[in-house]
């Protein structure tokens, strides 16, 4: 059996645009995930709802990713792939982060698991996920993600190179998926359904 650890924020969650809701299991990403890969796979789930890489949220606590992700990985082990999906709730303006200081965020979550003692047999893989764009926003979530929009444009650059420089596996989701024109940040339910079917042919690639 092979376990897959995948963390991320509301798009690995599954929110729903508007309702605030949570799709059902064979809707989410993961679970399509699942679906889509041999009994000799599990997905672990782990999203949460507006987390962020390093960065304590004034609005809300318990959302910093890094601070949780040392237990996660201990509970989880032994683990072969961990996905990493995080970087869109970095974009708030009430962060005051840049898409390179985002980057660098992510880099150091990356660098959390690889030098993790549970993280450590030589067949274990991480993935790297760049988020996909931040659309237009409805009115009261402008302010917020007043610079969002451009900003989630130029992860893919940044994301891809600390892919690079750590020698780990990299898929930029914004290839594949749209965000819901409800919202501009989460993904509808075809979307879901979709980027879960496209990585599920990255994973067996990677654990092949």
């Amino acid at each position: 059996m092979k376990n897959i650890l995948c963390f991320g924020d509301s798009n690995t969650w599954g929110y729903t645009p508007i309702t605030k809701q949570r799709y059902p299991f064979d809707v989410r990403w993961t679970g399509v995930l699942q679906a889509n890969l041999s009994s000799n796979f599990r997905i672990i789930e782990e999203g949460l709802n507006g987390r962020t890489c390093i960065h304590d949220d004034p609005n809300r606590n318990d959302r910093n990713g890094i601070k949780f992700l040392p237990s996660l990985i201990e509970s989880h082990s032994p683990l072969d792939l961990v996905v990493i999906m995080l970087g869109t709730n970095d974009l708030k303006a009430s962060l005051k982060q840049s898409a390179l200081s985002i980057s660098l965020g992510v880099k150091e979550v990356c660098e959390a698991i690889l030098n993790s003692e549970y993280f450590c047999h030589k067949s274990s893989k991480l993935l790297l996920i760049s988020p996909s764009y931040v659309e237009q926003v409805p009115e009261e979530d402008k302010k917020e993600f007043e610079h969002a929009e451009y900003m989630s444009r130029d992860l893919f650059q940044y994301y891809s190179k600390v892919a690079e420089e750590l020698g780990i596996h990299f898929f930029d989701a914004a290839k594949v998926v749209n965000t819901s024109s409800l919202d501009g940040i989460h993904w509808d339910a075809e979307q879901h359904i979709h980027f879960g079917e496209c990585l599920s042919k990255e994973v067996k690639k990677i654990l092949s």
